[in-house]
C-alpha cells in the first residue's frame, strides 16, 4: 500500500460517512428512517437493489468461482429478468399499494398476525446468518494487505458500516448505494484491464479466449438433467428462478428498497433496470475470473493463495514443502511454454500444430494441477483435518502482489463498496422487520415517533454487532458466493410459498399458511438431511410444499367450519 492508496481508500471511507451523518439529521420518524418518505428517484432505487446483491462476495467470491470452475455459475442468473418482470406485475403493486414498511405486514393482512410473525422470524433468521458472509469477505481483503488477524479486521469493518447505517436509516443507505454501485461499475473494467495488460506480447486476447476454451471456462450451459450438480440449466432456470423470486419478491432487504420509490411507476422502473443490466454485469464479473485464470499463466500464482495455509506449510512441512514448492515451480514453466506454443499455432491457422499444441498444454495443466493436489494433500496431513478452500483468497492475492500504484486504492473502495452497500441494506432491512413485526406489533404500538426512531436506531446496532460476531466464524465455509445462497435456500422456497399463497389460493386461510410455512422449512431440512440434490431445488421444494399443504390445511378447515 502507497501514500496514494491509502488516500483514496481514506476519502471513500470519509465519503460515506458524511453521507450517512449528513441524512441522519432529516430523519424525524419510522416513515423518514426505513422508506425515506417513499421520495426516492427510480434509478436511485435501481442501482440500491443491485448493490445489495453486489456485495464484496461477488467481487471475491465469485471471481474465485470462476477461476476454479468457469462460468457456469452465470446459470443461476439468467432467469432473473423474466422473475423482474414476474415482480412488476404481481409482487410490486399489492406491496405498494398496501403502504406497508416490510413485505410480512401483508401476510397478517391477508391471513392472521401469527403467519406474518413466522414468516417476518424465518427472514431475520436467514438474512442475519447470510449477513455474516458479507462482511468476512472485505475481512479477507484487508488481512492480507496488513497481515492483521481476519477478526479484527471483521471488527473495524463491521464497527464503520454500522455507524453510519444507524444514523443516516434507509435514505442514506439507497443514495449511498446509488453511488456506490456507479463505483463498482467502474470497478469491473479495471479489472479486465488489469489481467489483460499482464498477458506477453505475443498472446493476445483471442489467445486467452481460445486458451481458457481449451480448459472449458467458458462452458456456460451444461444441459445435464443430473438434480445433484448446481449448475445446469435446469437447476439454474428452475432452482434459480425460485430463489430470485423469493430474495426480489419476499426478502425485506430488497423489498424495502422498491417501497421508498415516489410511485409505483418508478417502483417498477428500478426493476426493469435490474432486468436489463444484472446479468451483464454478473457474465463480466464472472469473466474476471476467467482472465485470471489466464493471466496466471504468466505471473507465477503461489501455491498456497491463503496466507494462513502458507505459513503453516512452510513451518511445519518444512523440506518436503520446500521440494514441492521447485516441482510447482517446473510445472508453471511448463504450463507457461505451453500456454505460448498454444498461442503461436492458433496464429498460424495449422490445425495439426494448433492440436499438437492443445495437446501438450492439456498434459501441462494436468501436471500443474497434480502439484496442486499434492499441496492439498500435505495441507491435510500437517493440518490434520480437511482444510479451508483459498478460492476466496483468489482475486485478492492478484490485487495486492500486481494492482499499480492508484489502482490499488481505486479496487480497495470498490471491494469495500460492494460489501458496505450490502451490510448497510440488510441490518436496516433487519432493523425495520424487528421493529415493524415485532416491537410496534406486541410491545410498544402507541409510542411517540422519537421512540421508535431511538429504537429503530437501537435494532440496526444489534444486528449490526450480530452480524459482526457472525462473520467471524463465516471463513470456514468454502466458496463465500454459494455458501451466501445456499444458507439463504434453506429458507426462501418457504417463505416464497406463502405470499404465493396469498396471492393465488383465494380460499387459503390463516391456519392454512402458518402450518404449510412450518410443513415447507421441514420438507426442506428434510431434503437437505436425506437427499444429495443441488441446494438450488431447496428453494422449489419449500415453496411447493408451502403451496400444497397450506391449500389442503385451508379446505380441511373451511369443510370443519361448514
Amino acid at each position: 500500500m502507497h501514500t496514494a492508496d491509502w488516500i483514496i481508500v481514506a476519502l471513500y471511507f470519509a465519503y460515506v460517512l458524511a453521507e450517512g451523518f449528513r441524512h441522519g439529521k432529516k430523519n424525524r420518524n419510522l416513515d423518514d428512517y426505513f422508506r425515506g418518505k417513499r421520495s426516492l428517484r427510480w434509478w436511485a432505487v435501481g442501482l440500491s437493489i443491485m448493490a445489495t446483491q453486489a456485495s464484496a462476495i461477488t467481487y471475491i467470491g465469485t471471481t474465485g468461482q470462476a477461476y476454479d470452475a468457469g462460468m457456469s455459475f452465470i446459470q443461476v442468473y439468467l432467469p432473473q429478468p423474466l422473475v423482474m418482470v414476474v415482480l412488476c406485475v404481481t409482487f410490486v403493486p399489492f406491496f405498494y399499494k398496501a403502504n406497508i414498511f416490510t413485505a410480512y405486514e401483508y401476510l397478517e393482512r391477508r391471513f392472521d398476525a401469527k403467519t406474518r410473525s413466522l414468516t417476518s422470524f424465518i427472514f431475520l433468521i436467514s438474512r442475519g446468518l447470510a449477513v455474516s458472509f458479507v462482511l468476512y469477505a472485505p475481512s479477507i481483503i484487508l488481512s492480507v494487505i496488513f497481515g492483521w488477524n481476519e477478526i479484527l479486521t471483521i471488527m473495524i469493518m463491521g464497527i464503520s458500516t454500522i455507524i453510519y447505517t444507524t444514523i443516516g436509516g434507509n435514505k442514506a443507505v439507497i443514495l449511498i448505494d446509488a453511488k456506490q454501485m456507479m463505483l463498482m461499475f467502474a470497478g469491473i473494467f479495471i479489472a479486465v484491464a488489469l489481467f489483460i495488460v499482464q498477458f506477453p506480447a505475443q498472446f493476445s486476447i483471442a489467445d486467452a479466449v481460445h486458451l481458457a476454451g481449451v480448459e472449458g471456462k467458458w462452458n456456460s450451459i451444461d444441459l445435464s438433467l443430473d438434480l445433484k450438480s448446481s449448475y445446469t440449466l435446469l437447476s439454474g432456470m428452475l432452482g434459480g428462478f425460485f430463489l430470485a423470486l423469493s430474495y426480489f419478491g419476499c426478502d425485506q432487504s430488497q423489498v424495502q428498497r422498491y417501497l421508498t420509490g415516489r410511485s409505483l411507476t418508478e417502483s417498477r422502473m428500478s426493476l426493469i433496470l435490474n432486468a436489463f443490466l444484472k446479468v451483464p454485469m454478473q457474465f463480466l464479473i464472472l469473466a474476471i475470473g476467467v482472465l485470471m485464470f489466464v493471466s496466471y499463466h504468466f505471473i507465477k500464482p503461489p501455491l498456497n493463495f491463503s496466507p494462513a495455509n502458507q505459513s503453516v506449510l512452510s513451518q511445519k512441512a518444512g523440506s518436503e514443502y520446500a521440494e514441492l514448492e521447485e516441482k510447482y515451480d517446473a510445472a508453471f514453466q511448463e504450463r507457461r511454454e505451453a500456454a505460448l506454443s498454444l498461442g503461436r499455432a492458433r496464429e498460424t491457422g495449422n490445425t495439426e500444430s494448433l492440436v499438437r499444441a492443445e495437446q501438450r498444454y492439456r498434459r501441462a495443466e494436468d501436471s500443474f494441477r497434480e502439484v496442486k493436489r499434492e499441496n492439498r494433500e500435505l495441507l491435510k496431513s500437517v493440518l490434520g483435518s480437511e482444510p479451508s478452500s483459498d478460492i476466496n483468497y483468489i482475486f485478492p492475492s492478484f490485487l495486492i502482489h500486481y494492482a499499480p500504484t492508484g489502482i490499488l486504492g481505486i479496487m480497495l473502495a470498490v471491494i469495500f463498496a460492494a460489501a458496505m452497500s450490502s451490510f448497510s441494506s440488510e441490518i436496516n432491512s433487519l432493523a425495520s422487520a424487528t421493529i415493524i413485526d415485532f416491537y410496534k406489533r406486541y410491545f410498544r404500538p402507541t409510542a411517540n415517533d422519537a421512540h421508535y426512531l431511538l429504537a429503530s436506531r437501537g435494532a440496526t446496532l444489534f444486528w449490526g454487532m450480530f452480524a459482526t460476531a457472525a462473520a467471524c466464524f463465516a471463513g470456514r465455509i468454502g466458496s463465500l458466493i454459494e455458501a451466501v445462497n445456499k444458507v439463504g435456500s434453506y429458507f426462501y422456497g418457504p417463505i416464497l410459498g406463502v405470499f404465493l399463497l396469498a396471492f393465488m389460493v383465494r380460499r387459503s386461510n390463516g391456519n392454512g399458511a402458518f402450518f404449510g410455512l412450518i410443513a415447507g422449512e421441514i420438507a426442506v431440512f428434510a431434503v437437505a438431511y436425506f437427499s444429495s440434490i443441488s441446494w438450488l431445488y431447496y428453494n422449489v421444494v419449500g415453496a411447493t410444499v408451502v403451496l400444497i399443504a397450506g391449500a389442503l390445511i385451508s379446505m380441511m378447515r373451511t369443510a370443519r367450519a361448514s
